[in-house]
């Protein structure tokens, strides 16, 4: 049978300009992306043994369960994708990049090309990947298109296997659709949106003696702490969750300041979680890490930041949803928002309750205008926390206000937020009627902002419990 007569049995054909037909294809590039003694090169140029871009590899403890299900699922040529969890799903600062790069670092020979692609956004990879191409062929890129580079790195990959691909923080993980056929790990903070196909893990935060061994050698250095210092260590860990950047950025800065004690920066946390080291990447604190995020998700959904700033003046975890929606707002609005929160791995969300880190409480309670003062922000979901407490509080019988059994389910010790005593509530919750919310001199409240004595009315009016009226001091 002639080569025709198959193609048409087949039911093969390939009609218009530039077409291909074939039973079968891997790659095909079309048109004019690669110059004409190119277009071979790829299949024929090798890398060099230990070719790679990763970045220097961080301190990094424990995690080896965690390295072992990379090891697995990537030996197994499977697609991965971390995410982060813990106390709250993928926080910026979990460690999902050291992570990614000790894997990286520590199985280099078994590959036959590493290369690190930052994947914040499509430029960004599209930059790592001729990167890659200059690499490979340097006096070729040195001229070719921006395009043909990309197009020469596919191809390269596709003719050469053995290598790992790392993309790092993927802020959306449509950007890789495209490379597809050349995905192998990724980091992001983004726990959804991934195929079904490609394995996700979950990270958590540090073990507590990881946390206070990391902490330890990064103040003491070679040095052995004493047993006061120890326990002042493990103090802080746990204070700081066991939260990977912030023991980091923590260890640098006592290193740096030696007369500033591990309990005493425990006892300030508030007013350090945004000191760093001198030489220190001032972009990589908790706070700038976090308004990141807070950036996007008020252009995604400005409800769903109004709900964080609620939850980080309550108990951190299991808030019910219920305490987060006010009387005359859709529970859907306040589920979609929560789930919103939960995709950008701001909060661990469980259908009825959500959880906040700790930490992302402190930060999001702490002033950080240029002048110190608290921003809108700040004060109106003190307030709006404040009014779901009480609206959803029933004075035991014999009494005006909740007791502090009751108020302490709800809100966390260290929290600001007034003790029942000290809230004005003669005037029962009601549509048409406001609430006063008077708040002592001496109360937390008043030593984390501007004085609550009289509150002006909330610019959410819509989604607030009542309109806050002058308070008498």
């Amino acid at each position: 049978m002639s080569t025709d007569e198959d193609r048409s049995r087949l039911g093969i054909e390939a009609a218009g300009p530039r077409s291909i037909a074939a039973q079968r294809i891997g790659n095909a590039y079309t048109g004019d992306v690669l110059p004409a003694e190119a277009l071979h090169t790829p299949s024929k140029v090798a890398a060099a043994p230990g070719t790679s871009n990763l970045p220097p590899i961080a301190l990094c403890l424990g995690r080896e369960e965690e390295l072992g299900w990379l090891r697995r699922i990537l030996a197994s040529r499977h697609e991965g994708a971390i995410t982060q969890s813990g106390t709250v799903h993928g926080l910026g600062g979990i460690g999902k990049t050291t992570l990614a790069l000790h894997y990286a670092h520590r199985y280099r020979s078994d590959y036959t090309l590493v290369w690190w692609i930052n994947a914040a956004s499509p430029d960004e990879i599209e930059t790592s990947f001729t990167s890659l191409a200059h690499a490979l062929v340097p006096d070729w890129s040195a001229t070719a298109e921006r395009e043909a580079q990309v197009a020469w790195a596919m191809q390269w990959l596709a003719w050469h296997p053995g290598w790992l691909l790392v993309y790092d923080n993927v802020e959306n993980p449509d950007d890789l659709t495209p490379y597809t056929g050349a995905l192998h790990l990724a980091t992001s903070r983004r726990t959804t949106g991934w195929p079904d196909s490609a394995p996700t893990l979950t990270l958590g935060n540090l073990d507590p003696d990881d946390a206070t061994t990391l902490l330890c050698r990064l103040v003491f250095k070679e040095t052995n702490p004493t047993p006061r210092q120890q326990a002042e260590a493990r103090s802080l860990a746990a204070e700081l969750g066991y939260f990977p950047l912030a023991i980091k950025q923590a260890g640098a800065y006592l290193a740096q300041n030696r007369g500033i004690s591990l309990d005493s920066y425990r006892r300030r946390l508030d007013t350090k979680l945004a000191k760093t080291a001198h030489g220190t990447d001032t972009e990589r604190t908790l706070a700038r890490i976090w308004n990141v995020t807070l950036q996007t998700l008020e252009k995604v959904d400005p409800l769903a930041v109004e709900v964080l700033y609620t939850a980080a003046w309550l108990t951190p975890d299991e808030i019910p949803h219920s305490l987060l929606t006010p009387p005359g707002t859709n529970p859907d609005d306040i589920a979609e928002a929560v789930g919103t929160l939960a995709a950008y791995s701001m909060v661990t969300d469980t259908d009825s309750t959500l959880s906040v880190h700790r930490l992302v409480q402190t930060v999001l309670r702490t002033p950080q205008t240029a002048d110190g003062t608290q921003s809108p922000r700040h004060v109106e979901g003190r307030d709006r926390a404040e009014q779901a407490v009480l609206h959803s509080l029933t004075p035991p019988p014999g009494q005006d206000s909740p007791s502090e059994d009751q108020w302490d389910t709800l809100t966390p010790t260290s929290s600001p937020l007034p003790p029942p005593d000290r809230l004005d509530t003669t005037m029962p919750p009601s549509p048409t009627r406001t609430k006063s919310l008077a708040v002592g001199s001496t109360s937390k409240a008043t030593q984390s902002g501007p004085s609550p004595c009289t509150r002006p009315p909330s610019p959410s009016t819509n989604r607030s419990w009542a309109t806050p009226t002058p308070a008498p001091c």
